[in-house]
């Protein structure tokens, strides 16, 4: 399954409330579950994601698991673009030819949200690895569609700011990549909180 067939199978699957509504939301997810604390059950984050059933995993031949293929193929592509430090966000473009990374970075926060305890060190703002998620959370609004890191100052400098803010957020998923994948998981330290 390409990446419009998915867009439209997603679309088609909107009342089952899927994580993901389009491909660049199922694209932010899966860039956090690759650079983020680890999942190890990969039917706990698909599931969500697709609003597929644990059965849908098993057999073959269908759109489900066409769409689950599509999934773990772009987990792959996505691991192998962080290892290389390229990560390259599948945003949408607006009609005026700037970048709108909303969806993507409502499917980086709607991966977070699946598993918030793992991402603590990211969501304590006290925490300098929470710098790193406000290029994402920047483009993203809360349950009521106000901004959810509040109201943009007022002025043209902000807007400037916030027409360009996307350009960051590759590197920035590469360094969470770094905390959660080399630090965090190489640290023997932490290895009660991984269970």
């Amino acid at each position: 399954m390409g990446d419009q067939e998915l867009e439209r199978w997603l679309y088609a699957r909107r009342s089952r409330q899927p994580l993901a509504k389009t491909f660049p939301m199922l694209d932010g997810f899966v860039a956090a579950v690759v650079a983020g604390p680890s999942m190890d059950d990969p039917t706990a984050w698909i599931g969500p994601l697709l609003a597929v059933e644990r059965s849908a995993f098993d057999t073959g031949g269908t759109p489900e698991f066409a769409a689950i293929k599509a999934v773990a193929d772009r987990f792959n592509a996505i691991g192998v673009d962080l290892q290389g430090a390229a990560l390259k966000p599948r945003h949408r473009g607006k009609a005026n030819g700037d970048i709108d990374a909303s969806d993507w970075c409502e499917g980086f926060v709607a991966a977070v949200n699946l598993h918030r305890a793992a991402w603590s060190d990211a969501l304590n703002p006290d925490n300098q690895l929470n710098g790193l998620m406000l290029p994402i959370m920047l483009h993203c609004k809360d349950g009521l569609g106000r901004p959810l890191l509040g109201p943009p100052r007022p002025g043209q400098e902000t807007q400037i700011f916030l027409k360009q803010a996307y350009a960051d957020i590759p590197m920035c998923v590469a360094a969470i990549r770094e905390h959660y994948h080399v630090i965090w998981y190489d640290d023997p330290r932490h290895a009660s909180r991984r269970r």
